[in-house]
């Protein structure tokens, strides 16, 4: 059986005929590119906030303009028209990734929950939108090479979650209102040792590249256990002991 000619069928073909199929294609794609261009203003600086979150959680915020513009797939006065600078799309970045929910403020100090089904609540809540990849990479590269980003979120978290949790546990065992800074410094030094248990997990799975558990809930359940089980007492014995004198400082 002969094999059909495509080649020679395509040659055979009329000019024209060819021409003007020619001439669709290149009508399709000029379609796309219009459609393309023609994106609504507020989905096109959706869109490139999107895939700056997916940049600088790879590759952090080294690099150029130009060269994040041809990452992002825009060109550079693209990117301009709707981010003056490179910090402003860093700022929109933060926004985007560290958003903070106002329940949470809410949830800590609602004494008709049980302090440690609040503090299960709370941080089951928190890990939800911390432990994932853009949150826990940008939030390393950021305390590498940004100074302010992440200090500016870390004062809010001392202000809404860590003083407020250590008085509502304090409250909660009967336990005095810190006196002075040495007290209050050890209360944020203890809620750090919680805190940073279940951001360590994020740091495990998306920095290290090693296994975690899949059960977050579980996870934090006992590591606010065994928290309530020795924070109590700790403060207790802190408020009775005398604060230690610094020793001289050498000429």
């Amino acid at each position: 059986m002969m094999r059909p000619n495509i080649q020679g069928a395509e040659q055979a073909m009329p000019r024209k005929v060819r021409a003007v199929e020619t001439a669709s294609g290149n009508e399709v794609r000029d379609n796309e590119k219009v459609v393309t261009r023609r994106l609504a203003p507020e989905v096109r600086e959706r869109q490139i906030v999107l895939k700056a979150v997916d940049h600088f959680a790879t590759h952090g915020f080294s690099g150029s303009t130009r060269e994040l513009a041809r990452q992002l797939g825009v060109t550079q006065p693209l990117l301009y028209r709707y981010f003056p600078s490179k910090e402003a799309l860093i700022d929109r970045v933060y926004e985007e990734v560290y958003q903070w929910d106002t329940s949470w403020e809410k949830l800590i100090k609602d004494r008709s929950v049980p302090i440690q089904a609040r503090m299960v609540r709370f941080y089951s809540s928190y890990a939800v939108v911390i432990l994932r990849r853009e949150w826990i990479r940008i939030f390393i590269f950021a305390g590498l090479t940004r100074e302010g980003i992440n200090s500016k979120y870390l004062a809010r978290l001392r202000e809404r979650v860590f003083l407020p949790v250590m008085a509502e546990i304090r409250s909660a065992y009967d336990l005095p209102a810190p006196t002075g800074a040495r007290q209050r410094e050890i209360d944020l030094e203890l809620i750090w040792s919680l805190h940073a248990s279940i951001f360590y997990l994020g740091v495990r799975k998306w920095i290290y590249g090693l296994p975690v558990t899949d059960d977050i809930e579980d996870h934090i359940a006992r590591q606010v256990d065994a928290f309530l089980n020795g924070v109590p007492a700790a403060l207790e014995h802190a408020s009775k002991e005398p604060a230690r004198s610094k020793p001289p400082s050498k000429a």
